[in-house]
């Protein structure tokens, strides 16, 4: 009879583990629905980082178009009308800064608005695009034209060895164009570009 008690107090010892191994398997469990739970939190989380991240992008290609279609305005402007030079960076006592539109010393009128149409230097801001671009031109002066500029010991003539060769010179215009007027575009994104471009 010893052996059938010894089974007995075995089963009861083993049902005894059972029911502790089914409470620890119920902490086990909820641990880990927590931890999936944190996974993926974090990972929609990341995918509204990369949809915030793709919403900027995309603003700043549509910025950056705008002050494209800027710095071509100024560009198709500036022969035709000498009006729209906001100043001589080469006369004495003028300072120009990098970024005209950061100068408070930039002279009444010298931020230009595109103009709407289809006309040359004119430019239609499409409905995604904050507002329309904006450009300051200013005169950089006379300065020697290197594209077709023959200087000291620069000609192939055996007679010129030695001699000043021709130069001609030519006027340099500064285009800084934006993207829009940051005061009425809010928290859009704002390109700033800029070209130098010569007259003869």
């Amino acid at each position: 009879m010893k052996p059938i008690i010894v089974y007995r107090l075995r089963g009861r010892a083993m049902s005894s583990m059972a029911r502790a191994q089914q409470g620890i398997a119920l902490v086990v469990a909820l641990i880990l629905l927590l931890l999936i739970t944190l996974v993926g939190l974090a990972s929609v989380r990341g995918t509204i980082m990369q949809n915030k991240m793709a919403s900027n992008q995309y603003d700043r290609q549509i910025a950056f178009q705008s002050a494209e279609a800027g710095l071509r305005a100024g560009e198709a402007l500036v022969s035709s009308n000498p009006g729209i030079i906001a100043r001589d960076c080469q006369a004495s006592g003028v300072v120009c800064l990098s970024n005209p539109f950061a100068d408070s010393n930039l002279p009444s009128g010298g931020i230009h608005t595109v103009s709407t149409g289809t006309a040359a230097g004119d430019f239609s801001a499409s409905a995604v695009a904050a507002g329309q671009p904006q450009f300051v031109v200013e005169n950089m002066g006379n300065w020697v034209d290197t594209t077709n500029n023959t200087g000291f010991n620069q000609t192939a003539n055996s007679r010129n060895y030695g001699v000043q060769g021709s130069s001609s010179t030519a006027v340099y215009y500064r285009i800084t164009a934006r993207s829009g007027d940051p005061a009425t575009i809010g928290d859009r994104a704002v390109v700033t570009l800029q070209a130098v471009i010569k007259q003869n």
